[in-house]
Order: C-alpha cells, then structure tokens, then sequence
C-alpha cells in the first residue's frame, strides 16, 4: 500500500513537473534567436541600453537556468541513483558546475536591477545568494562522504532552482484573483516564487529527522 502511494505521488509530481518544464521550454523559446527587446525584456529597455552587459547576464541566466531544472528534477530518482550512480554523479556534476558558474552568478547580477523597486531586489538577491550557497554545501557534502547532509542541502537547491516555475505559477493565480498593480505583484511574487518551496523541504526535512 505504501509503495503505491508513493508511485502515485511520484506519477503526480513527474506530470506536473513536466507540465511545468514544458512551460518553461516555451518561455525560454522566446529568446531564440538573441535580440535585445524580446518578451520580458519590452519592459527592461533601460537596463539593456544602459547597463553594460546586462543583456549577456540576462541571456545566460535564462538559457542555463531551463537545463538546471531538467537535471535537478532526475537527481532525486531513487531508481536512476541505485542502478545508475555514475550517471546520478554527471547530472549532479552540470547541475552544480551550470548553477555555480552561471545561473547564480548571473542572476545575482540581473537581481539589482529586478522590478519592483526595493524589497523585490533584495528577494531575488537573498535568492541567488541561498542558491549559489546551498548548492556548493551540497557539494562539499557529498565531496567528504556525507550523503544525508548532501541530499538536505541540494533539495535545499533545488527548492531554488524550482523557482523559476512557482514564481510564473503565483503570478498566473495573483493576476487571475486580485489584479494587483504591476510594481505590487513583482514584490509579492518575488518572495512567494521561493519562500514557500524552502519552508516545505524544511519542514520535510525536520519530519525526516524524527523517524
């Protein structure tokens, strides 16, 4: 019976994972081929024209942070880390290298100039500040053979890294519900896009510390 709700909750989150990812694909596809006004960037012509390289931080961040997610989601397959270590150990590897070399950093950079004035910056800041710190911990971890410390802190990560899909998801329903100004939502989305996946893998990880 357990083993079935677990299949079953496994089965649930792969197919909205999937309806997510494919969300994101979509997104992502809209800045190919590179120019400097497409989608979100409409809104960001200011930073583009005056912020030097704020487009070549941006482009990195939005194509490096898609493959992120996709190696971030196999990374906690039961069946792929058993039969298959040494592939878990190369996926773990992009994930931490793309993470720690180019979507922090890059997003740390883009978080300054972020919508939504004051408090939305220093959300998606702490973000990238959190990302780039649970993601080398998570690293150092399981570099020193300490597996249950390295699975916290990269679920830790990935909470993160999901991000990128709960903050658009809290956008869609705000907008539907409240139709709150434009300056309003980016600071209420740019702490509901994480917050909330940080506090459930604590509050996991606290129910999995009492067994």
């Amino acid at each position: 019976m357990r083993k079935k709700i677990q299949f079953s909750l496994l089965l649930i989150w792969a197919i909205l994972f999937s309806y997510f990812f494919i969300l994101m694909l979509k997104l992502t596809l809209q800045y190919i081929p590179l120019k400097n006004d497409a989608a979100f960037l409409q809104i960001k012509q200011t930073e583009v024209s005056e912020i030097p390289y704020y487009i070549v931080f941006f482009y990195i961040h939005v194509y490096s942070a898609i493959f992120v997610l996709l190696s971030g989601f196999f990374q906690f397959n039961n069946t792929l880390l058993k039969k298959y270590p040494v592939l878990h150990r190369n996926i773990g590897k992009v994930y931490v290298f793309v993470i720690l070399f180019l979507s922090a950093p890059s997003g740390l950079f883009i978080g300054f100039f972020a919508n939504g004035g004051f408090y939305s910056k220093i959300s998606f800041i702490s973000l990238s500040v959190l990302w780039f710190y649970f993601t080398l911990k998570g690293f150092l971890f399981i570099k020193n053979k300490n597996i249950k410390q390295h699975k916290a802190f990269m679920l830790r990560s990935f909470a993160l890294t999901f991000s990128a899909v709960t903050l658009r998801f809290w956008k869609v329903i705000l907008v539907y519900l409240f139709h709150p100004a434009p300056m309003d939502l980016y600071q209420i989305i740019a702490w509901l896009g994480w917050i909330p996946n940080l506090l459930i893998i604590e509050y996991y990880l606290y129910h999995q510390s009492k067994k």
